[in-house]
This record gives structure tokens, sequence and C-alpha cells, in this order.
């Protein structure tokens, strides 16, 4: 897991319709959306290789002012340190209940890798989100014996999608983030970006973030859960942690996805109502923020914009503490 926030800079261009039908194939799972907050963080095993031991190498950087080289966030490219997201399912129709099938590729060898480190209890974390950021999914695929991973996917509405895969192969000194895009085909309709809102409201819960995302340096954003108007003193571990948050920036869906500050068990770190991260963005701009957390046997997930190096959630008029629509699939 990782205690800051890292996020891409690779410009992803999304294809908009105008006109009724978005035409694109391939659906994952559930998804976020503006209008609610259903829970829909899920995280999933990724394959590991028999033959090929992952061992994913240095990721490939820009080179920043001074002649250094900038380490590229996760989650904007399809292809990294060795190995490549080989999405068999690019595209899917709205609504309907679609199996998304992937695989992880060695490149040296051009086979499947079926080898992984578990990471938070599983292999491989799946995370499919809209380029509105209105629809989040984070999923537990299945692995097959010959490393191609699977899940019934519904995503609800029509449009562009990115398909993250978070993973470690086995032996690797790091884990990775892939991405891949996905289409979702039917009537389109884009929706703004959710405005900036200090808390958001999930079932009966309300989850109010404290802190700010600044560029550059890390900061502590804390997240307080209530319910009914009482603290939740008592979450429930979930993957090994009392909460995972995953970013993504507004415009290029770079990849973030920190863990909290402490574990269930350490001695140390309370059960809620705060769950405590570290979080650094790579640049100025908006983001998206999806909290999982777990409380009387069920995942929920609490969404949030964040402005980092601009105006605070608080200051922004007119926000809408509902925030987006999760979902969690197996």
């Amino acid at each position: 897991m990782h205690t800051a926030l890292k996020i891409t800079t690779f410009t992803a261009a999304l294809a908009a319709t105008f006109g009724t039908a978005y035409g694109v194939g391939n659906v994952l799972d559930p998804v976020v959306s503006d209008d609610k907050t259903t829970e829909t963080a899920q995280h999933d095993s990724h394959a590991t290789s028999t033959k090929d031991d992952g061992g994913g190498g240095d990721s490939s950087g820009t080179e920043a002012a001074g002649g250094h080289t900038a380490e590229l966030p996760g989650g904007l490219q399809t292809s990294e340190g060795g190995y490549t997201l080989d999405l068999k399912t690019s595209r899917i129709e709205a609504g309907a209940d679609t199996e998304l099938s992937f695989a992880i590729v060695k490149d040296s060898t051009g086979r499947n890798v079926t080898a992984y480190q578990r990471e938070h209890e599983k292999e491989l974390h799946l995370i499919v989100a809209s380029r509105d950021l209105t629809v989040y999914r984070h999923l537990h695929p299945t692995r097959a014996a010959d490393g191609t991973w699977s899940i019934p996917v519904e995503l609800p509405k029509a449009g562009g999608y990115r398909v993250f895969a978070d993973f470690t192969p086995k032996g690797a000194a790091e884990g990775l983030t892939l991405g891949s895009d996905l289409a979702v085909s039917g009537p389109y309709k884009p929706a703004e970006l959710p405005k900036a809102a200090p808390t958001a409201i999930v079932d009966d819960y309300k989850v109010t973030l404290n802190g700010e995302l600044r560029p550059g340096t890390g900061s502590e954003l804390k997240l307080n859960v209530t319910k009914d108007g009482k603290p939740v003193k008592n979450l429930q571990p979930y993957l090994g942690a009392y909460g995972h948050l995953v970013a993504l920036r507004s415009g290029d869906l770079a990849y973030l996805h920190v863990h909290p500050n402490g574990e269930p068990g350490d001695g140390k770190t309370k059960s809620g109502p705060e769950v405590s991260f570290t979080a650094t963005a790579p640049s100025k701009g908006a983001y998206r923020l999806f909290l999982d957390f777990k409380h009387e046997g069920k995942v929920r997930t609490a969404a949030f914009t964040v402005h980092a190096g601009g105006a605070s959630a608080a200051a922004e008029p007119g926000a809408d503490e509902h925030g987006s629509d999760s979902g969690h699939g197996h």
C-alpha cells in the first residue's frame, strides 16, 4: 500500500458523441454517478505468473527541469515496467450485465502473468471509472489458471470509461497500475464534475473530509464517519484496513491509490470514527476522491471532489453533499 498519492500526467482523449447514442463497446462493473452514493468499491486479485515471475521494472518517466526524471503516476499507460494490460472486453452496452475479461501480459515472454504478490488480501485490484467521474467501481475479478481475469459488470450509463489494474507481480520490488479504455454504448449525456463539498452522504452515513490536497507536497486527509449523527467507532477491517482511498484527476484520470496511516491490530489505530491518509497531488487541478469503508457487514463508498492548489470544498457554493453514486462488484 502506498502512503503518498501518485498521479500520472498522461493525456487521455475522450470521444464525445453529440447525439443520442455513444457508440462504444464493453462495460465494466457497477459505477459511480453524481446523483447518489451507493457502495461500489472492490479490490481483486491480480493474475500471477507461474513461469513469468513478475519483476516489474522501473516505470518510465518524463524529464523534469534540471535534467531529473519525474516518475509518471500510474493508470494512464497500458504498458509499463515490462507488463501490458490486455483488455479483452473493450466494448459493452450500458445497463447490460456483461463479463469483463482481461490479462496481464509479461512483455518479454508474451505470456499471461499467473503469479502475484498479495496486497491488502488480494492479488489484483480492479477499478472502473467513467471519464466524467460520476461512475466508479472497485471490483474483485476471478483469475483462471491461464492468467485470464474475469468478472460480470453492469455500467449504468453510456460513455467513455477507464479500467485500472493495480497489482504487484511476484518478485517485483514495487507495484504497477496499468489502464485501458472501455467503451460503453447507449444514449449518451455528458455530465459535469460534481461540485466540491466537505461532506458526502451514503445511506444513513455522513462522511466529512478535513484537510487539503496540495500539489507537490504531502498532506494529511482525515475522513470522519458518522451514522445518524453519532460517531462510528467500530468500523470493520476491509481488505486489511479501515478505509481505502482512490483518487482520480479530472481530465486525464491519473490514478492514485492510498491506504490509511495505520492499520487494524497495530496497537495505535482506532476503528473510527476517523480514517487518516497522507496524499500528494502532482499538480494543481480538480480530483475526485473515493473512500471505501465497511460497517455492519457492508462496504460503502463516499465520493468527494477536491481542488489541489485551489478553492477549498467548503468555499464552493451550492456544492452537492450527496456526491456520486457508487457500487461494489465481486
